[in-house]
């Protein structure tokens, strides 16, 4: 198994409690409230707020969408985005996935570990505008991270399988088959945003 992204667990400090270490890897201890005021400014807020969605909203998109667009760096400062079958932790604020263990993805998050995971849908349609549906998507930005081989691994790729294959005995087939070839990814969600529009004008 490939390493290279397993993430080290922080060192213990002493005297620093309900802290968390900085995501940038700088070594510096924030506060849980300092921390979370940092992602707020970090992260852009939505402009138009008639569109906003609530968070609730949002996550609930994640939670039932079947598939996203996983966007990482990649080459000569190009974007790269990539769709991919996905399940939604939303206790843990984790989002898995599973792909290849080399190539353009895995290459792209050596270098950088800051992803952008983007859900559509949800159409809905008033009567009186029935050619233009209102549509819902979710944003997520986050750090992407391996994760090793071991029994959470294969329960995680068992969650993913379920959202997709009719039963168990399928999923445990092709687990026994392709399992080993595998690698299953881990995405850390920093921040949620979520709007819906109506597909007219040019606003």
């Amino acid at each position: 198994m490939n390493n290279a992204f397993r993430k080290e667990p922080d060192a213990e400090k002493p005297h620093v409690r309900n802290s968390v270490r900085d995501t940038f890897g700088n070594g510096c201890i924030y506060s849980t409230t300092e921390k979370n005021e940092e992602r707020k400014a970090m992260f852009r807020p939505i402009r138009r707020k008639k569109k906003e969605m609530d968070l609730d909203a949002a996550k609930e998109l994640l939670q039932c969408s079947r598939r996203g667009v996983l966007a990482v760096n990649g080459d000569d400062g190009y974007p790269y985005a990539v769709p991919v079958n996905y399940f939604y932790d939303r206790n843990a604020g984790k989002i898995y996935f599973h792909g290849a263990r080399a190539g353009y993805k895995v290459d792209a998050l050596r270098a950088s570990d800051k992803v952008c995971f983007t859900v559509y849908g949800n159409e809905t349609i008033k009567e009186e505008e029935a050619w233009a549906p209102f549509v819902q998507s979710a944003v997520v930005f986050g750090r992407c991270h391996l994760l090793e081989e071991g029994t959470e691994a294969t329960e995680i790729l068992k969650k993913i399988a379920r959202k997709y294959y009719p039963n168990e005995q399928l999923i445990d087939e092709e687990i026994e088959r392709s399992g080993k070839a595998v690698q299953l990814f881990e995405i850390d969600i920093e921040h949620i945003s979520g709007k819906e529009i109506q597909e007219k004008g040019m606003k």
